[in-house]
C-alpha cells in the first residue's frame, strides 16, 4: 500500500482525465460564468458573492414566484443575512413539479433497498403523486404552514414523501435520527413545539427488529403539543400495530397515501417565501448541548444542490448513494440536492455489511450507483475485511467516491482508492457542517486530489486560516477556518437561541464565521482538516491536533481506530492519552503492555518525546455519533470521571463505560 508516514506528507494521487473535465458540472458552470478555469472562477465568487449565487441560481433553474426584489440584504449585519428577499419559493417545486416533463417524470427518482432485500422504485411521477396525496391529507389533518413536524425513520421511501410533504405544506421539518432513545427525541420535539410525529413500526438492524414505534411511543408521552403520530409499516410479520387500542392521536401512515379525485386534481403546494423556515435540523452535541439549525426554502437545498453538481458531478439522471440517516444533515441534504439536479437518490436501509461484508458493494452494483458516499470509519471496517470483496461485483458504474464527517487517515483512503477504485477514481473530500447546509472545503472533478486533503474551498465560501489574532497565516501553518462573507446556505440563527448562536461563530473575531476547527494549507494550495480546534491539545508548549497523532496510531498494523485526548498534567499542562481499537484478529493483543509501549515510541519517534502520549489504552469501541464523529468530548469526559453531558446522538453508548473502566474510573 502507498502508505506515508504523515497524513499531511502525501503526493497527488489522482488527476482528472480530459473526458472527465469536459463532462463536469462544474466545468458546464465555468463556462456559463465565463470564467478562466477553476481558480479564476472561485475567485470570482468570493469577491462578488451576490454575483456568485445568481449565477448559481441561474445554473440550477431555481424559479421564484413573485421575483426577487433584492437577492442579498445585509441590513441586519453579516451574522443575519436576507437571501432572496421578496421571492416566493417553495422548494418542493423546484425538486417534484418542474419535473412531470415527458423527458423526466418517468426517470428514476428514488431507488430503495432494505437489509431483508426488498427493493422499491418510484419515477419522478410517482414520486410527485405520493407527495401531492400526503400533503393534502396532511392538511386535511389539521396541520399547516408553520407547524413543526418531526420525522423519525429510517431511510425508507416514505421518509423522503413525509419531508417534501411536510414542505409543500408550507410545515417545518425537524428530522431525528432513528436509532435515538425515548429522551432525545422528546427533547427536540418540545424545543420546537412539534405539532406532529412521522416514526414507522420496526425496521432491520443486522436481522433483528428495532422497535421505532414504542420508542416513539414513549416519547410522545411527554409531548403536550403532539397531536399525530403516523406509523410507517416497515418490517413486521405478525407484529402489526393495532390502532383501535391507542388512543386517537396514532395513525397508519397509508391513510395519508390515500388519494381521492379531488385530491389527484389539487395541488396543495403552499406559497412561501424564500425566507420562510423549511427544516430545523439537530446537531449530533459533539459539542455539548445540540443546537437546532434553522434553514429555509432558499437557503439549505440551495446550497446541497449546489455543493453536489461541482463537488460530486452530479446532473440529471446520476444516481447517487450517501450512507447516512434524516437525522443527519447528508439525509435532506441528498434529498433535496439530487432531486433539485434532477437526479436519482439510492438509498439502502439497513447494517452496510449484513449478511455478508460486501453487502455495500453489491448493493452499488445491482443499482448501478455512480457517485458513493461512504465515511471513513466504515472503509476501516470493509478494509478488514479483505482486498478481494470489492472485486466480486461490477462496480464500473462508479464515477466518483465521496467522503463527510470525520478526517481520513491514510491507510484507509489509499484502500479505497486503490482497491475499490482501482487507483482510477476520485474521492471527493467534503467538509462543512449542518451550519453551513454543506461544504466550506470540498474536492471536485477539476482539480488533482491529494490523499486526507480538500483541493479547495467551496465556490462562493470565502474560506481562510487565521492565528489567535484573526490575521491569515502562511502556508504550512495551522489555524482557525474561518469564514470572511455570508452565503445562501449559512444557518439563519439557531431555533430561538439567537444570542448562543452569535456566541457560538460570531464572537471571536469580528464579522467573521469561525468554524470550531483547525485547517492548514499546504504548500500546493491543498487544505487539511485537523479536527475540532477545542479538541486541540498544547503539549509542552506546542500544539498538536488528535487528528495528527491518531494518523500515526492507525499506521501501526495491530490499530484498527484511535482517538486521543489531552487531560491535565503538572509537568506538561496537558498531556496526551490514547484510546486504540485493535484489529479483529488480533483481539489476544488487547492488554499487552508491550504494544502500548510500542506505540507511545511510535509517537514520539515522529512527534518528539514532548508529545508522547502518557497512556495508551486499549477498548473494543470508541464513541461515535451515528454519523461516525469520534466524541472526543465524552472520551475526556469519561477518563476523568465527570460528566459526559448529552449522550443521545451516541450510537453506542456503552463505549462511555468501558473507556472509564479502562482509565480505572
Amino acid at each position: 500500500m502507498n502508505e506515508q508516514d504523515s497524513t499531511f506528507d502525501q503526493p497527488v494521487a489522482w488527476r482528472p482525465t480530459e473526458d472527465v473535465i469536459e463532462r463536469a458540472q462544474l466545468t458546464k458552470f465555468i463556462k456559463q460564468v465565463g470564467a478562466h478555469d477553476f481558480d479564476d472562477l472561485y475567485q470570482k465568487s468570493i469577491e462578488n458573492v451576490e454575483w456568485f449565487t445568481s449565477e448559481v441560481l441561474k445554473f440550477l433553474d431555481i424559479k421564484f414566484n413573485p421575483p426577487y426584489e433584492k437577492l442579498l440584504d445585509l441590513s441586519d449585519g453579516i451574522q443575519f443575512p436576507h437571501w432572496c428577499v421578496g421571492g416566493g419559493l417553495n422548494i418542493v417545486e423546484m425538486c417534484l413539479d418542474r419535473w412531470q416533463s415527458d423527458e423526466m417524470k418517468d426517470q428514476p427518482a428514488v431507488i430503495w433497498e432494505g437489509e431483508e432485500g426488498a427493493i422499491e422504485i418510484l419515477t419522478y411521477v410517482e414520486l410527485f403523486q405520493e407527495v401531492k396525496a400526503v400533503a393534502g391529507n396532511l392538511r386535511d389533518e389539521g396541520l399547516e404552514k408553520g407547524d413543526a413536524v418531526g420525522i423519525h425513520l429510517p431511510m425508507v421511501p416514505e421518509t423522503i414523501v413525509a419531508l417534501l410533504a411536510i414542505n409543500r405544506i408550507g410545515a417545518i421539518a425537524v428530522p431525528v435520527f432513528s436509532g435515538y432513545g425515548a429522551n432525545a427525541i422528546e427533547t427536540r420535539l418540545n424545543a420546537v413545539n412539534a405539532k406532529a410525529l412521522f416514526t414507522c413500526d420496526y425496521f432491520p438492524r443486522r436481522g433483528k427488529e428495532f422497535n421505532a414505534f414504542e420508542v416513539a411511543k414513549q416519547a410522545v408521552e411527554n409531548c403536550p403539543t403532539i397531536e399525530k403520530v403516523f406509523a410507517v409499516e416497515r418490517y413486521c410479520d405478525d407484529n402489526k400495530i393495532d390502532y383501535s387500542k391507542l388512543d386517537k392521536r396514532f395513525a397508519d401512515f397509508a391513510l395519508l397515501q390515500m388519494a381521492d379525485e379531488f385530491t389527484e386534481k389539487k395541488n396543495y403546494l403552499e406559497p412561501t417565501n424564500a425566507e420562510d423556515p423549511l427544516i430545523i435540523l439537530y446537531t449530533s452535541g459533539t459539542t455539548g448541548k445540540p443546537k437546532g439549525i434553522a434553514h429555509t426554502h432558499c437557503g439549505f437545498p440551495i446550497k446541497a444542490a449546489q455543493d453536489m453538481a461541482f463537488g460530486t458531478d452530479v446532473g440529471r439522471g446520476t444516481r447517487i448513494s450517501w450512507v447516512t440517516d434524516i437525522g443527519w444533515m447528508m439525509g435532506p441534504w441528498l434529498i433535496y440536492g439530487a432531486l433539485i439536479n434532477g437526479a436519482t437518490i439510492c438509498i439502502y436501509d439497513g447494517a452496510p455489511d449484513y449478511p455478508k461484508a460486501d453487502r455495500m458493494w453489491k448493493f452499488c452494483a445491482r443499482h448501478k450507483v455512480e457517485i458513493l458516499g461512504i465515511s471513513p470509519t466504515l472503509v476501516r471496517a470493509l478494509a478488514n475485511c479483505g482486498d478481494d470483496l470489492p472485486k466480486k461485483h461490477d462496480l464500473s458504474a462508479l464515477r466518483a467516491f465521496a467522503s463527510t464527517g470525520e478526517p481520513w487517515n491514510p491507510a484507509p483512503w489509499w484502500w479505497l482508492f486503490e482497491k475499490v477504485g482501482d487507483s482510477k477514481l476520485p474521492i471527493i473530500n467534503y467538509s462543512g457542517g449542518t451550519e453551513i447546509s454543506g461544504g466550506i472545503l470540498m474536492g471536485n472533478p477539476l482539480l488533482p486530489i491529494k490523499p486526507c486533503s480538500f483541493p479547495a474551498p467551496c465556490p462562493g465560501i470565502a474560506a481562510d486560516v487565521l492565528d489567535e489574532n484573526g490575521k491569515s497565516v502562511e502556508a504550512g501553518r495551522v489555524g482557525e477556518l474561518a469564514i470572511r462573507q455570508p452565503w445562501i446556505g449559512m444557518a439563519r440563527s439557531f431555533w430561538q437561541e439567537r444570542e448562543r448562536y452569535l456566541e457560538t461563530y460570531w464572537s471571536r473575531f469580528e464579522n467573521i464565521w469561525v468554524h470550531g476547527d483547525f485547517a492548514m494549507k499546504d504548500a500546493d494550495g491543498h487544505w487539511f482538516i485537523l479536527g475540532r480546534s477545542d479538541d486541540t491539545l498544547k503539549v509542552a508548549g506546542k500544539r498538536v491536533g488528535p487528528a495528527e497523532v491518531e494518523s500515526l496510531l492507525v499506521g501501526h498494523p495491530l490499530v484498527a481506530e484511535a482517538a486521543v485526548i489531552g487531560v491535565p498534567d503538572e509537568l506538561k499542562g496537558t498531556a496526551m492519552v490514547a484510546f486504540c481499537v485493535l484489529t479483529i484478529d488480533r483481539h489476544a493483543d488487547f492488554q499487552s503492555a508491550a504494544l502500548e509501549e510500542e506505540l507511545k515510541k511510535l509517537v514520539a519517534e515522529a512527534q518528539g518525546k514532548p508529545l508522547k502520549p502518557n497512556r495508551v489504552l486499549f477498548v473494543s469501541a470508541l464513541p461515535k455519533t451515528r454519523n461516525a464523529k469520534v466524541m472526543r468530548r465524552v472520551i475526556r469526559a469519561a477518563y476523568l470521571g465527570e460528566d459526559a453531558g448529552d449522550l443521545s446522538a451516541l450510537e453506542n453508548p456503552q463505549a462511555v463505560e468501558e473507556i472509564r473502566n479502562a482509565a480505572g474510573q
